[in-house]
């Protein structure tokens, strides 16, 4: 591609030298194709959007995009960089989780200092209801794509963006905290995508498929950027449609013969359990090269399970891709090559202070290996000294995809983006608050540092107990049992919920119920040698998730401790099961 110094030249090459290539295909209901754009109509969109927004605010300006999941989201993405300014993607409030969707818009705003709204007709007919669920837009200019002439492109005026200039205010998921806005820059998101084209072998004639949401890192950069970098196509759908019906995403994956998709770990496992044989019979999976699993835990048996359920479908082994990253290393931190079989750990040799825990579950999946593009330490929390090989402690980052750090917060940027080690002074890293262990050579992610669960001095991870309480019981669903600690007469405690199956639903009986806490008590004493003191089972789709999947884990404490999560049953440490 050449010397680029901003994702603007890069866009700029590509409508250059592939003008009338496909850039972005939309799925409409994930199934029905609808319209595509090239290199060259996308450049030329975005430069028009572009002269909109700087005829309106300064360079640097924030810029809140609101829109549903749609074709044009590339298009007003770049139309923000194109004018200088930053971009802050977001939905708009809809649904049912509307009031969690604005709660979360509503600081992002009041955090950012938001000049102006980008948004599409649709959304602008819906701006007095949105302005009362985000009072903080009161008094802030909308424009709308779907009014930008196109002809104004000639108007556009290159930013003279570099590498240094911010490109995206990236809110975390905030799976432990409230969301921050990471500063990502023009040269983190060239380093991050150079550094996952290198990984992932992307080429120009690869073809990607993306249901992954825009405002989260792994579908804005995986799922819209990497396209523009490697000059691959990409079919995009709806998050919706996906979770609607899983067959859409591997329908389109067999349709297009694409090379490269993936999701967080949950997305696999809702494949194995609910695409039906009829339409697992009409898959054709031999072109997907690369699946890459991350954002969450990566468990062996689901991808185990995967395998035995699209093997037969051209699926191969070594397809799976499972990596390490977060939105303040820009995405990927580290990934094994393309075309390698996944590693796993049955154990962890020894761990130190930071990292001593009761139970090590089975069958770690390593993260890949740093390439040297990422540099990864693992530093003693308190101490910050490094540790050995195969002992456990934080997972510290250092190279040019770390961002500069959050928004508008300078202590919790210093403490987070400026580590150094206490023997050498080096650094400065990224502390990510994981925890983890490299053992010959590849990365091991093992929990969070906040989740860690301390119970009479010995160390829990709270996944590795949710994978042991779901599997308890053919009642609950996968992926969505939430472990956490609570305090009981001055001591902590471990408290554990579970969502049944949505065919279960207020129908579980009072009998299935009993068996389903009884299962869970049961494994995770016989598991983790640890008594829990209170069980609750709720309903499907209950647990609070962020926008990538993940529990959040201390809005599910909240909800159970304030009995606002609409338990179906539940048992405390001395009690009979109460429903």
């Amino acid at each position: 591609m050449g010397v680029v110094n901003s994702m603007v030249d890069v866009l700029r090459r590509r409508a250059d030298t592939d003008p009338e290539t496909i850039a972005y295909t939309f799925l409409e209901a994930g199934e029905r194709e609808g319209a595509s754009v090239t290199w060259g109509a996308l450049d030329r969109h975005s430069r028009a959007i572009g002269a909109s927004i700087a005829s309106s605010v300064a360079p640097g300006s924030r810029v809140l995009i609101v829109l549903p999941p749609c074709l044009e989201f590339a298009s007003a993405f770049f139309g923000v960089l194109y004018a200088g300014a930053i971009a802050i993607p977001t939905y708009p409030p809809s649904g049912a989780r509307a009031d969690r969707t604005s709660t979360r818009i509503r600081g992002m705003v009041a955090d950012a200092g938001v000049s102006l709204v980008l948004s599409c007709a649709s959304v602008h007919a819906r701006r007095p209801q949105i302005e009362m669920l985000v009072p903080e837009l009161a008094g802030v200019d909308w424009l709308t794509i779907d009014d930008t002439d196109v002809a104004t492109a000639a108007d556009w005026t290159a930013p003279g963006s570099d590498e240094s200039t911010l490109a995206l205010l990236q809110y975390t998921s905030g799976s432990t905290a409230a969301p921050r806005g990471v500063m990502v820059n023009h040269g983190n998101l060239l380093h991050n995508l150079a550094h996952a084209a290198a990984l992932a072998g992307y080429r120009h004639d690869s073809v990607a498929v993306s249901w992954l949401p825009v405002n989260h890192d792994m579908g804005l950069i995986n799922g819209v950027l990497q396209g523009a970098y490697s000059g691959s196509r990409t079919i995009q759908m709806a998050p919706a449609a996906f979770l609607q019906r899983p067959a859409r995403w591997l329908q389109a994956i067999s349709r297009y013969g694409a090379t490269h998709s993936g999701g967080p770990n949950f997305a696999y496992d809702l494949c194995a359990r609910r695409i039906s044989e009829e339409d697992r019979a009409c898959l054709d999976l031999r072109t997907w090269k690369l699946a890459y699993n991350g954002s969450e835990p990566v468990r062996r048996s689901t991808m185990e399970n995967f395998m035995r359920v699209f093997g037969p479908r051209g699926f191969r082994w070594t397809s799976f891709r499972p990596g390490y990253g977060l939105a303040e290393s820009t995405l990927v931190v580290t990934s094994d090559p393309a075309g390698t079989a996944p590693v796993f750990r049955s154990s962890i040799i020894r761990a130190g202070s930071a990292g001593d825990v009761a139970a090590i579950s089975n069958d770690w999946v390593s993260s890949g290996v740093a390439d040297g593009s990422m540099r990864v330490r693992i530093v003693d929390p308190l101490t910050r000294l490094p540790r050995a090989a195969d002992e456990v402690g934080e997972i510290w980052i250092e190279g040019d995809s770390v961002a500069a750090g959050y928004w508008n917060k300078p202590q919790e940027t210093a403490a987070t983006f400026h580590a150094f080690l206490a023997d050498t002074n080096h650094g400065p890293y990224l502390r990510t608050g994981d925890l983890g262990c490299v053992s010959d050579g590849h990365l091991f992610v093992t929990g969070r540092i906040k989740d860690v669960l301390i119970v009479r001095g010995l160390k829990h991870y709270p996944h590795d107990i949710e994978a042991t309480a779901e599997a308890a019981h053919g009642s609950l669903r996968p992926g969505c049992c939430a472990a956490f600690s609570v305090h009981s007469e001055g001591e902590e405690s471990v408290a554990v919920i579970a969502e049944v199956e949505a065919r279960f639903g207020p129908e579980l009986d009072d009998e299935l119920r009993t068996d389903a806490i009884c299962a869970i008590r049961k494994a995770v004493a016989e598991s983790h040698q640890l008594a829990l003191h209170a069980v609750a089972v709720v309903p499907a789709g209950t647990l609070p998730k962020t926008t990538s999947g993940k529990l959040q884990r201390f809005l599910c404490r909240s909800g159970f401790l304030e009995g606002t999560l609409g338990q179906l049953a539940a048992w405390y440490e001395g009690e009979r099961v109460a429903s």
